[in-house]
């Protein structure tokens, strides 16, 4: 009896442990992203179809200059800093300004402010806290 509940509470522990690291530890593709980010801003700023073209191609660019960025810090040992990540989101932020509206480009600011907030609150390293 004490061997069948040791192996239902190992069991147990190693569905906890394995379901606890499929929501972390997986990176969502360009495409998954820029669709999110664009559903976002479709809903938000209420975009045209000609504008969700443009910024298509925007995000899918720095996301995946971010990408390769970060696996080339990842493959030579260190982690991306964070004036990288800031050079690539004021990149990408002239070019969403150019597509946008005044109107439109202040809400999309002022979301992705509140977004950086959001993601320091999670426990990451430095969040964006007071850093502008």
């Amino acid at each position: 009896m004490k061997k069948i509940l040791f192996l239902l509470a190992f069991a147990l522990a190693v569905n906890i442990s394995a379901f606890a690291q499929q929501g972390g530890g997986q990176r969502r593709t360009v495409e998954e992203r820029v669709k999110m980010t664009l559903d976002r801003m479709k809903e938000t700023l209420q975009i045209t179809p000609e504008q969700t073209v443009k910024l298509d191609s925007v995000f899918s660019k720095s996301f995946r200059d971010m990408d390769k960025a970060r696996e080339d810090a990842r493959s030579s040992g260190n982690r991306m800093d964070r004036e990288a990540f800031q050079k690539f989101a004021t990149e990408r932020d002239d070019k969403v300004k150019g597509i946008l509206n005044e109107e439109q480009y202040k809400k999309y600011k002022a979301a992705e402010e509140e977004r950086r907030q959001r993601m320091g609150n999670r426990g990451g390293a430095g969040g964006g806290n007071g850093s502008n």
